[in-house]
């Protein structure tokens, strides 16, 4: 069940991925197998080259988020949210720098200079931040792939690659931090509307 849950909820988040994008963002040995289960039970749909959640899925999606969220210490999840709200400020920024030099210039990265110390302030965040990401993997297991995907996605930064900080569409360290974002709105029982107007959306 919990392996479903991980499954359905990467579809949802990343829309229409492909087959290997979805089971590299889960994790689980057998995924394809536990993919193509959920594909003939009507829960994914292939279209193309991708998967898609159909509205049994989602529907399903929402019954198995809801008995998860009632297993987590609402408390401590709401404490530890609100101490995210402080780095999520700080990443946003950093992704305005890396987009963009001064505020204004669209950065090409024709600078290595200024990559690298942009960079640099997102290594030592990803650092900060690994003992509150235990404190969330630790009240909800099923987020466990979040530190190594953002590990990854840093390793792919730092080795030259700038696509790897913000592009969408792949496993960049935006595109994970806003998926990490996303289901820690979920498990709070907030909405990201409510969070954008005040402010703490990424």
């Amino acid at each position: 069940m919990s392996q479903d849950l991980r499954i359905l909820q990467a579809a949802r988040l990343k829309g229409r991925p492909t087959e290997s994008d979805l089971i590299a963002a889960v994790g689980p040995a057998d995924g394809a197998a536990a993919v193509q289960t959920l594909v003939a039970a009507g829960e994914l749909d292939r279209v193309g080259a991708r998967i898609e959640l159909t509205a049994a899925g989602r529907s399903r999606l929402d019954t198995l988020l809801a008995a998860e969220r009632a297993t987590v210490d609402q408390e401590r999840l709401r404490q530890h949210y609100l101490e995210f709200g402080a780095v999520n400020t700080e990443f946003k920024q950093l992704v305005t720098d890396w987009q963009l030099i001064d505020g204004e210039q669209p950065n090409d990265h024709t600078d290595p200079e200024y990559d690298a110390r942009v960079v640099a302030r997102l290594a030592a965040l990803h650092e900060r931040f690994a003992p509150l990401l235990e404190a969330f993997t630790g009240l909800v297991p099923r987020l466990e792939t979040y530190p190594g995907r953002l590990t990854a996605a840093l390793a792919r930064v730092r080795s030259g690659d700038p696509a790897w900080f913000a592009r969408p569409l792949i496993d960049s360290y935006h595109t994970v931090w806003f998926e990490l974002h996303e289901e820690l709105i979920g498990l709070a029982g907030l909405s990201r509307v409510a969070e954008a107007a005040a402010g703490r959306a990424e």
